[in-house]
């Protein structure tokens, strides 16, 4: 299973009474419906009726690049029976459930931000994206597709944008239609190392992973000669092996990433608000309208772009208002539960 990914960083989370036929990892997951990798082979799987009632939310359900223990029902077909915990979780909130998240992909250990030239460039996306690697402790890469596209000098300007606002992140510049940019990502990418790529629909991250894989493997569509956007087929997610040895997570293209950060992802990303805000005459200094405070006084000498402030507080707030949601949620569901217990109680009572 090393061949798969199975690492120390694996085997420190699973009981060392778990037998290798019993194990198996995520390698496709589509509507609560999953495919196995395991050492004898490929198969089916659900999850168990337990499994399912045990879980207090849909990030406790398997996810692709999850480790899994498993019983096999026949050649093909596998009960997934326990969930292992994951050294890395990429995930956001889940589009239209409140407080909730949904797991984008599991056990990562380095993730591809992909952009494409143009249309798709937008510096607050990325550094939305670069808040959900801070938050699970995956390394981040920054890859700006369709190079061919525009000038080379346009190019420059491209990264020169991303340099002069986001800090000491590898970026590279490739091309599907020329190949340029393709051998020093593949330099990046190691053997039995798990990679994911993070972009919107039509970046280009599908064409990557075919043009990595030697062969077509994810169905694609051709860039709109109108709009220079690419449509992509993506529906699932899915776990390939490379024939270098790297190991990689496609998933649909996310327009929308809502951040459920409870760690210091936000604070990681903005490094330099993080340092100023040291400063700030009042340690609970909420950086809007506070006297001392040192990041408004940095905006005023120009030493802190407004721009990078601005969508700062918004993903605050954003994690403030999630974590609230989140709260709020648990509360009604143990308010809940305590009245269903109240309602079955009265039943036995009466019963006697």
């Amino acid at each position: 299973m090393k061949d798969f990914g199975f690492s120390e960083k694996v085997k420190e989370r699973i009981p060392a009474d778990i037998n290798e036929v019993e194990l198996g990892r995520v390698i496709v997951e589509h509507k609560e419906r999953y495919v196995l990798q395991s050492s004898e082979g490929i198969f089916n799987a659900e999850i168990t009726g337990n499994l399912r009632f045990t879980a207090e939310s849909r990030a406790d359900f398997p996810a692709v690049g999850d480790w899994v223990r498993f019983m096999k029902m026949d050649d093909e077909n596998a009960i997934i029976i326990e969930l292992f915990p994951r050294y890395s979780v990429l995930e956001r909130q889940a589009v239209g459930k409140t407080g909730e998240t949904q797991i984008i992909a599991s056990n990562i250990d380095c993730a591809f931000l992909v952009q494409a030239v143009g249309h798709d460039f937008n510096l607050k996306r990325l550094e939305r994206y670069l808040t959900l690697c801070n938050s699970a402790k995956i390394a981040p890469v920054i890859v700006l597709t369709k190079i061919d596209l525009i000038a080379k000098s346009e190019v420059k300007t491209f990264v020169d944008q991303i340099e002069e606002r986001i800090k000491n992140i590898p970026i590279l510049t490739i091309s599907s239609e020329t190949q340029a940019g393709y051998s020093e990502l593949e330099a990046i990418m190691k053997a039995h190392l798990t990679y994911c790529f993070i972009g919107s629909s039509g970046v280009g991250k599908s064409t990557i992973v075919n043009q990595l894989k030697n062969k077509e493997v994810l169905k694609t569509r051709a860039i709109s000669s109108s709009t220079n956007k690419g449509r992509h087929t993506t529906s699932h997610r899915e776990l390939f092996v490379l024939p270098n040895g790297s190991i990689i997570i496609d998933t649909p293209g996310m327009r929308e990433v809502g951040v459920t950060d409870e760690s210091q992802g936000i604070e990681i990303t903005y490094e330099q608000i993080s340092e100023l805000a040291q400063q700030c005459k009042f340690g609970n200094c909420t950086h809007t309208n506070e006297t001392g405070c040192a990041v408004l006084d940095a905006i005023e000498t120009g030493n802190l772009s407004e721009d990078v402030y601005e969508n700062y507080q918004k993903l605050k707030r954003e994690q403030e208002h999630f974590s609230s949601t989140v709260y709020e949620k648990r509360q009604r569901d143990k308010d809940f539960g305590k009245m269903i217990k109240a309602v079955l109680n009265q039943k036995k009572r009466n019963k006697y």
